[in-house]
């Protein structure tokens, strides 16, 4: 019979058909040891300068609270000027990204112009409708102000 076409019986696979693997486990040596210094004592300089490091890095966040505490305001005020510059930077690029859609710039312009003859008409015209617009200014700047 030829092995090649040879036509198993059974379809399990027993533990004596598989090779058989050892490993030997020895017992664990010594690891080497790295002795630091050299002779001339940089290995205790590099441990100073190591220990200082973490030593800072350790109270870092210490000072930048301190740091925040003594500077709060200023450092508050600095960064909402800060967020006004980003604010007007994006909303400049908005809107140029905006004109520079065909025919949208044009209809702004016309809606810009229309609102602009509706509040002339409504609010200018007349001496009547002057003196409603004025109040209604003087009431903003109230509720904006504060009133004296």
């Amino acid at each position: 019979m030829n092995p090649e076409n040879q036509q198993y019986t059974s379809d399990v696979v027993t533990d004596t058909d598989l090779p058989r693997i050892e490993v030997k486990v020895e017992e664990a040596g010594v690891l080497a040891t790295v002795n630091s210094s050299d002779g001339n004592g940089m290995g205790d300089q590099w441990q100073q300068i190591r220990d200082q490091v973490v030593q800072i890095i350790s109270e870092l966040p210490n000072y930048v609270a301190g740091f925040f505490a003594a500077n709060q305001r200023p450092i508050v005020s600095i960064g909402l000027i800060v967020a006004t510059l980003v604010t007007i930077k994006v909303t400049l690029a908005v809107l140029d990204a905006i004109n520079d859609i065909p025919l949208l710039a044009p209809t702004f312009e016309l809606i810009g112009l229309g609102y602009t003859a509706w509040f002339v008409n409504r609010f200018l015209l007349r001496a009547a409708n002057r003196q409603e617009l004025s109040e209604e200014v003087k009431n903003l700047k109230d509720q904006v102000l504060g009133s004296n």
